[in-house]
């Protein structure tokens, strides 16, 4: 026989959720000297809002670097979305005037990761 459903439920509640981890690769940019990564850390750091007050991250929410060319935002109580991300990174390119050049795209390894890669030019001249 099966135990109670009562029996079960403590277990269920046991469980915390696990904050948010994202990071993004600005190596190509980096290596390049297109982007400066540490001004796109202090802009991360200085737009992301938590509780409706941007630069206000507390506790909440940490932005890193990890290794010469990629930037950690990572959140243990899921306060940033990885699209808020996505647009965040999509606003310092526009800022930047690089928008034209680069485009923010999910790793194929990692979903938790986004990578900044040059448009495709040559293959688009191709097919004209």
């Amino acid at each position: 026989l099966s135990p109670p459903a009562a029996a079960m439920a403590p277990k269920a509640a046991g469980k915390k959720k696990v904050g948010a981890s994202f990071t993004i690769d600005c190596s190509k940019p980096v290596e390049d000297q297109i982007m400066d990564i540490s001004s796109f850390e202090q802009f991360l750091s200085s737009k992301i809002k938590v509780l409706g007050k941007a630069g206000a991250l507390g506790d909440a929410v940490t932005v890193g670097r990890e290794g010469k060319a990629k930037v950690v935002v990572s959140s243990p109580t899921n306060a940033v979305s990885k699209r808020y991300m996505k647009y965040l990174t999509k606003k310092y390119l526009k800022k930047h005037n690089v928008r034209d050049w680069l485009r923010v795209i999910a790793s194929n390894k990692d979903r938790n990761t986004y990578e900044l890669r040059y448009f495709d030019i040559a293959s688009d001249d191709a097919d004209k």
